[in-house]
């Protein structure tokens, strides 16, 4: 059949480039400990940066959320899926970003992705609406503004001036900058108050994706916008809660206008069943740790492990990129030298994923250890002395 011959060729291409995803089945819970395909293995890989996702007081949540709203919420939230508990939640996650946006609402989505397709294909709904879109944002962004029925002018990385000119030269009615907060391959942080500058100068919005900073910036945990210091109508706030906060789903916290849109056009928003209310109610225990004393003590932790990863490391042909986040890239090159260099470590009981492209630039293969409040000082020695030793024997 022609149809398979093509597709398997795709794939014998897609192999013979070092391209090839793989899936490995975990059996115990999200944790730096885990059995993964069989094997113990002391893992590098999630995104569960406060150690919350196999906490016990969100288990118990959990259950509690269960035996109070049962497994599924049955329908889309317009229709007959919107709980107490998805009402209570979105309380809550605008009184935490209430000090940054004004007339603040809030959002809940089944998944990140969704919520960046929600505010882009609403948004940008019109074709004389132009989407500003950094280069190096998340794919959900990225594929939010092809949706989208606006213009997309990619600008570099980082890059204000031309971002600035950019935007000067544009004759849309409608502008969104969109950007990342906390750039997911390479763990540094985007200029927001610079960025938020040129979107007043210019009556844009600003779209922040704050998927790695929710959580783990500002005092209380509550992202970039508090790390900053930032406030202003002109920001729309995109949140994840399956990484930090260790459950599932994301808001959009923005002004009540902006929400309301969404309800009325985001097509993510109006055509999905929600989320069980379960999750909800779980989650609100996890905005209790994440603002509490226990929140504090968990972030304190995390910097006090890149601190002592990146003193630990001696490279000299690889290259740890600079982030000051639970986001530790090692850059290695080529993608078979980066696979090579993924499979020695976790023959070494080490398990870090490697990244390659289309999800980094090509030529630029790495390791992409995330650390978690609960990995200890012993975990990061024996990464860092792994990734030493590794490296003087493969180059």
């Amino acid at each position: 059949m022609k149809l398979l011959a093509a597709l398997d060729q795709q794939l014998r291409d897609l192999d013979a480039q070092s391209l090839t995803r793989r899936l490995r089945v975990v059996e115990t819970p999200c944790a730096p400990r885990m059995t993964v395909d069989g094997r113990e293995l002391l893992a590098f890989a999630s995104n569960d940066y406060l150690g919350l996702a196999a906490h016990p007081a969100i288990a118990a949540a959990l259950r509690e959320g269960t035996e109070l709203y049962g497994t599924g919420s049955g329908a889309s939230h317009l229709i007959s899926g919107h709980s107490r508990a998805h009402a209570q939640l979105e309380e809550r996650l605008a009184k935490m970003q209430n000090a940054h946006l004004e007339s603040a609402k809030a959002l809940y989505f089944c998944t990140g992705y969704m919520a960046n397709l929600a505010v882009l294909t609403a948004l940008g709904a019109s074709a004389d609406a132009e989407i500003f879109s950094e280069a190096l944002n998340h794919a959900s962004l990225i594929d939010g503004a092809r949706l989208a029925k606006a213009q997309v002018t990619v600008y570099p990385h980082a890059d204000l001036d031309a971002l600035a000119a950019r935007l000067q030269a544009s004759r849309a009615t409608v502008k969104l900058v969109v950007t990342d907060s906390v750039f997911s391959m390479d763990g540094n942080l985007a200029p927001l108050p610079q960025l938020l500058a040129l979107c007043e100068q210019h009556d844009a919005w600003l779209v922040v994706d704050d998927a790695h900073g929710f959580g783990m910036l500002g005092a209380r945990g509550h992202g970039a916008l508090e790390h900053f210091g930032l406030r202003s109508p002109n920001l729309v706030y995109v949140g994840t809660l399956g990484k930090a906060a260790g459950v599932s789903g994301a808001f959009v916290a923005a002004h009540a206008s902006v929400i309301e849109t969404l309800v009325q056009r985001a097509r993510p928003y109006i055509f999905t069943t929600a989320a069980p209310p379960a999750l909800a109610h779980a989650l609100l225990t996890s905005m209790d740790l994440i603002e509490g004393s226990e929140g504090v003590q968990r972030r304190a932790h995390v910097q006090s492990l890149v601190a002592r990863l990146r003193e630990a490391l001696r490279l000299r042909h690889w290259r740890a990129l600079p982030s000051d986040t639970a986001i530790q890239p090692i850059v290695i090159g080529a993608n078979e030298d980066a696979l090579r260099a993924g499979a020695a470590l976790y023959e070494q009981g080490l398990w870090v994923p490697v990244i390659r492209p289309p999800t980094v630039p090509a030529g630029t293969a790495r390791l992409r250890a995330t650390l978690s409040a609960a990995h200890t000082h012993a975990d990061i020695d024996r990464l860092a002395a792994a990734l030493n030793g590794l490296e003087k024997e493969l180059t």
